[in-house]
């Protein structure tokens, strides 16, 4: 117990670079693309490449918030029947859940790596004007799904383990999916943490 809890706490630590750096990624996409607009409306020129960009940007943007994601238990889960069910059912289910997803991304990350190692092998390069390496993206995008991997062994196991061990609370706050409450006392904490900030600076 003790080596996946030190695991998913490094795992959480990457996860939270990852996801500045991903939102980074997709934000300086934004900016390059409102830049590349505002000069072919007024001055008839293009940057280029600016759309190629942006969804190389997106794409890895996205793959980099997974692990948190799936940490921070934040991702849509239709939940009507859900809420309904014993406890212990509900933790079952989570545990199916977390498996399931990583099948999925497992088998998807298999994938991308067999695309990664088509484009090194033929050199392949985008059929755009910036004839972008496909390795480069590719790469990145890999990254991303492996993260994901990487944070969902340890929690799939600790998660099992707690089940295992009768510990239903540790497997709702794990894998299960989050409560209006949990919701609004985040909600509320947020809040509070943006007025001590504002009451600092004022």
């Amino acid at each position: 117990m003790i080596v996946l809890d030190r695991w998913l706490a490094f795992a959480d630590r990457l996860s939270r670079y990852a996801i500045w750096i991903g939102g980074a990624m997709v934000l300086a996409s934004a900016l390059l693309v409102s830049v590349d607009v505002l000069l072919r409306k007024l001055l008839v020129i293009s940057l280029g490449g600016a759309d190629e960009l942006s969804g190389y940007a997106f794409a890895v943007g996205t793959t980099w918030a997974l692990a948190f994601t799936l940490l921070r238990r934040a991702n849509v889960r239709v939940d009507a029947l859900y809420v309904r069910l014993p406890p212990a059912l509900c933790a079952v289910l989570d545990i199916v859940a977390l498996a399931a997803i990583g099948l999925f991304v497992g088998l998807l990350t298999w994938q991308a790596w067999a695309v990664l190692d088509t484009s090194l092998a033929f050199q392949a390069r985008a059929t755009t004007p910036l004839a972008t390496p496909l390795w480069i993206p590719q790469s990145l995008w890999l990254a991303g799904l492996a993260l994901f991997v990487f944070t969902l062994a340890p929690l799939l196991l600790r998660a099992l383990f707690a089940l295992l061990g009768g510990d239903l609370a540790t497997v709702r706050r794990l894998a299960g999916a989050r409560s209006i409450e949990e919701d609004a006392a985040d909600e509320a904490a947020h809040t509070a943490a943006i007025k001590t900030d504002s009451s600092k600076i004022g």
